[in-house]
């Protein structure tokens, strides 16, 4: 105890008087990245004690900018149960044909897949090839066109045909979207197919070593497993070889499926014959964490009910392995310098000494490396009424190594909201430019993507390419990311981050300040999809 005592005050204290060479702006954002990311932090993994003195100096920082509790009875925290969840078992699968029942093979047909929300799950069914198992209306594709899917189990491709927009390619991919398409059209399960983009890549036989490996999502007030699909929930995925045994007197021929994967074709889709009767064991473990939330209350009788995010996410990855002797992954880039920048736009509302028309919530987020959670957790419980959520600015990893000279901005094409961060970096002489690398799908990997999910309009701002930026993020991407090497001795440009923060500062005022709601585009394929504000 003593130690604690003695050695708390000397970490608080050490980051400032590190920095007093900077200019005051500059020197405030290094001190939040330094004690964030200092070894005494040993990485801010969610759900261990690191992440919770984190959370504490969170809250108090924003206590020392002007904001109150937003956090759940009146405190500064909303609790998050952390699930983490892997199958256990090789559960089972039958196919039945008539009188004849043949088992399938775990680790060469099948491998289960885990059912967070059920533990104990089983499922018999007739069985329908839905092809990519996708509705795209913008693109004038339904899968499921045609197709009675109710009470049914339903097998399809991995991943989606080429030619679509790159964020909807992100967002389709994903088989827990996939499940949900399916739930909504009334299926009981999902089966997933080996295709042979993932035979080339990654093999089924490559994966059957890691088949336990661990996956996280939250439980709910409930301390049920969340799951997006639990109505149809992925439940196994099938070899190559599986899946011939699955279409096998079946019309469609396996063959046929595979050969337009290949040629960009349309793939035939109908029932198959038989049954398939699949369970799994799932096993879930739970550890408690918490977002840290700040409000800002505005000034204005009518607009102050309505609340306009700043998020980013507070944990790394911590303790892991040695690389020359170093284990800690300090996480300074990603996301300190997030955190640390929401923290000065608080600051600079406190300075101008005029609030915001609209509420604020500035909001430290849990357990984005481990999947978006705690962001996924806010937008189903947030601690204000889900439909005064009106926008979200996202800030994770700015890459600052260099005289940042443009901006990116994911998702910004998509509301109103890209134009206002548009204008407020020309007012700093920056401009905003596409993705240069949309490939990576960053627009499905950071948290405003869950606000996108609840239908709120979310952007993450993102240092660009422009000047040295293009060489300075490959560099930090190949040498620093989720390494121990992102730490605060890197070559940090803080009249750049001090630069981000106005930005961000001025994009926040301009939202929460402006006459019109911040809303989707119209027709926008997320908004539209989500049902947000504005897109239809």
């Amino acid at each position: 105890m003593l130690r604690t005592l003695v050695a708390l005050p000397l970490l608080l204290v050490a980051p400032i008087a590190a920095a007093q060479t900077l200019p005051p702006d500059q020197a405030a954002i290094k001190a939040h990245v330094q004690f964030l990311a200092s070894d005494a932090m040993r990485g801010r993994e969610a759900g261990t004690r690191d992440f919770d003195v984190a959370a504490e100096y969170a809250a108090a920082q924003m206590l020392a900018a002007g904001l109150k509790p937003g956090g759940a009875n009146g405190s500064w925290f909303q609790p998050v149960s952390l699930a983490s969840f892997n199958p256990t078992g090789k559960g089972s699968f039958t196919l039945t044909r008539g009188a004849a029942a043949e088992p399938l093979v775990h680790g060469k047909d099948y491998l289960p897949s885990p059912v967070p929300s059920s533990p104990e799950f089983s499922v018999t069914g007739n069985m329908v090839f839905v092809g990519w198992g996708i509705v795209y209306p913008e693109g004038k594709r339904d899968d499921y066109r045609g197709l009675d899917v109710k009470g049914k189990i339903v097998v399809m491709m991995p991943g989606v045909p080429k030619g679509l927009p790159t964020e909807v390619t992100a967002h389709l991919s994903d088989d827990d979207q996939k499940a949900r398409i399916a739930q909504a059209r009334g299926a009981r399960a999902v089966l997933i197919l080996e295709s042979g983009e993932n035979r080339k890549n990654f093999p089924f036989d490559a994966i059957v070593p890691y088949w336990e490996y661990q996956r996280t999502t939250w439980a709910g007030p409930d301390g049920k497993a969340h799951d997006t699909a639990p109505g149809a929930p992925v439940a196994a995925y099938v070899s190559q070889a599986g899946a011939e045994k699955l279409f096998a007197g079946s019309k469609i021929k396996f063959a046929d499926v595979l050969a337009a994967e290949a040629s960009g074709g349309r793939m035939p889709t109908g029932n198959l014959v038989g049954t398939a009767a699949v369970s799994t064991k799932t096993n879930v473990r739970t550890v408690a964490s918490r977002n840290v939330i700040g409000l800002l209350e505005g000034s204005d009788p009518t607009l102050k009910a309505q609340y306009v995010v700043l998020s980013a996410h507070l944990d790394h990855v911590g303790v892991g392995e040695a690389v020359n002797g170093d284990r800690i992954y300090n996480g300074a880039m990603d996301n300190a310098l997030g955190i640390a920048s929401i923290l000065q736009v608080a600051r600079s509302f406190q300075a101008s000494g005029k609030a915001p028309r609209r509420s604020l919530l500035f909001i430290a987020l849990t357990a984005e490396e481990k999947g978006l959670i705690g962001s996924d957790y806010f937008v189903h419980y947030p601690t204000v009424a889900k439909d005064s959520l009106v926008a979200d600015i996202n800030l994770d990893m700015p890459i600052m190594t260099y005289d940042v000279k443009d901006l990116v901005v994911q998702g910004g094409e998509r509301s109103s909201i890209g134009p206002a961060v548009a204008k407020a970096a020309a007012a700093e002489g920056l401009a905003v430019v596409p993705d240069p690398t949309p490939e990576e799908m960053f627009f499905v990997r950071s948290d405003h993507y869950s606000f996108v999910k609840a239908g709120i309009p979310a952007v993450s701002v993102d240092t660009g390419p422009g000047g040295e930026g293009a060489v300075a993020q490959k560099k930090f991407l190949e040498e620093n990311y989720h390494k121990p090497s992102d730490q605060i001795d890197l070559p940090f440009h803080w009249p750049s981050a001090a630069r981000f923060v106005r930005i961000n500062y001025a994009v926040a005022r301009a939202l929460a300040d402006d006459d019109a709601r911040p809303s989707w585009n119209k027709g926008d394929f997320f908004g539209t999809l989500f049902d947000g504000y504005g897109a239809k």
